[in-house]
């Protein structure tokens, strides 16, 4: 899940790069619940 995340971000700079910043808005976003899922789980998954 983290993997998606690192490529949702390197989309959106090379997005963000070529002007396109809807797309690049877009991928953070999803970058960003990415990271959150990841940080919740990784928590769930040491506390049980």
């Amino acid at each position: 899940m983290l993997e998606l995340a690192l490529l949702f971000f390197v989309i959106a700079i090379v997005a963000g790069a070529l002007g396109a910043t809807g797309v690049a808005g877009l991928t953070m976003s999803i970058a960003k619940w990415l990271v959150l899922l990841f940080l919740v789980l990784a928590v769930l998954s040491l506390l049980l």
